[in-house]
């Protein structure tokens, strides 16, 4: 045999070889069986809870929104659509209550998101700054919100009373009017109802705007001082876009907490005067616990729920990460080169 033939031959018996090491080796065993496994345990609970609550709810909701549904009646006959198309067309008795419900909620979100969105970033800002006592005040900001809504309701009706209210009493010894209607009247109730839900609500927002502060790096601050940003740029420049994500979810929640309002006008308004501060939620369990129609009730909560989604992807859409045009990118690009 010649030397090459021999290389050859040696070569491919190490190659076989190799082979059968490989073969003989036992494999290690995959964990991506094991990972997806192991994180759909860990999601079991919640995925358990959500359908419970959350899918099942709406399937039956949807199911009762097409039939004419009086839970203290046995014969609950399939209706179909008309529930919703009563209400869009105005044929329902309950529709011309429903529209104003949405009308009273749009009044008091519009009222109410902006302050809660505004008030708290400057409480927070403030009680960011290094001062003597600032535990204290920030525990102080935060304490109306650990109150249930019935208490706080039923403490302000007491406050706003127009007849022994401490806040016409008050208002008299400073020489103001000791009459105003706060519950009673409007514009009153109206301003009644936003105060004192900012008054309770504020310090959930500041403590979110709080934490976000303390999260953005002093560095950032400093660099814009050094290259002569005034407070107002550095707000604007560095605050806000440090901000960014916190503000999705604090607009997120404050304007799903305002349009889903029941508990404050339910306890201090009754929906009163007449029914202005009757909201879409106080009208859709007055729909359904009162006047024991679920069918139409359902089908109201439905409508709420696609007008909320709306808005809820409008504010998804307006804090959205933008990204740089591509021809801006490159103008900028082309200009930076010629430059130098």
């Amino acid at each position: 045999m010649s030397e090459t033939g021999l290389r050859t031959a040696t070569g491919a018996g190490a190659a076989a070889g190799d082979a059968d090491q490989v073969k003989a080796e036992p494999r290690a065993p995959s964990t991506a069986g094991n990972n997806n496994r192991d994180g759909w345990l860990f999601m079991a609970p919640y995925l358990v809870l959500f359908g419970v609550f959350v899918i099942l709810p709406t399937l039956f909701g949807l199911w009762i929104s097409l039939h004419d549904y009086d839970y203290t009646l046995a014969e609950k006959p399939f209706v179909g659509l008309d529930n919703f198309t009563g209400l869009l067309s105005g044929d329902s008795p309950f529709a011309t209550p429903f529209w104003d419900g949405m009308q009273a909620t749009a009044i008091f979100t519009l009222g109410s998101v902006p302050l809660l969105l505004v008030l708290p970033l400057l409480v927070a800002m403030a009680m960011n700054l290094k001062f003597r006592g600032r535990n204290f005040f920030r525990a102080m900001y935060f304490a109306p919100y650990v109150l249930g809504v019935a208490v706080i309701a039923v403490l302000w009706r007491y406050l706003l009373d127009t007849n022994i209210g401490l806040v016409n009493h008050y208002l008299d010894l400073v020489g103001l009017s000791a009459v105003t209607p706060w519950l009673t009247q409007l514009p009153w109730a109206w301003i009644s109802l936003i105060g004192v839900t900012i008054w309770w609500t504020l310090g959930f927002n500041t403590v979110i705007y709080l934490a976000a502060l303390q999260d953005i790096s002093p560095e950032l601050y400093e660099a814009a001082k050094m290259d002569g940003a005034t407070a107002m740029q550095r707000f604007t420049n560095v605050t806000l876009p440090g901000l960014r994500p916190v503000l999705l979810f604090v607009t997120s929640v404050t304007i799903i907490a305002s349009v889903n309002m029941f508990g404050q006008a339910y306890l201090m308004t009754q929906g009163g005067p007449g029914q202005e501060t009757r909201t879409a939620i106080y009208q859709i369990a007055e729909t359904g616990l009162t006047s024991f129609n679920s069918g139409v009730a359902s089908a109201m909560s439905l409508i709420f729920s696609v007008f909320l989604s709306a808005v809820s992807l409008a504010v998804f859409f307006l804090f959205r990460e933008r990204t740089p045009n591509r021809s801006k990118q490159t103008a900028l690009t082309n200009q930076k080169g010629g430059a130098a």
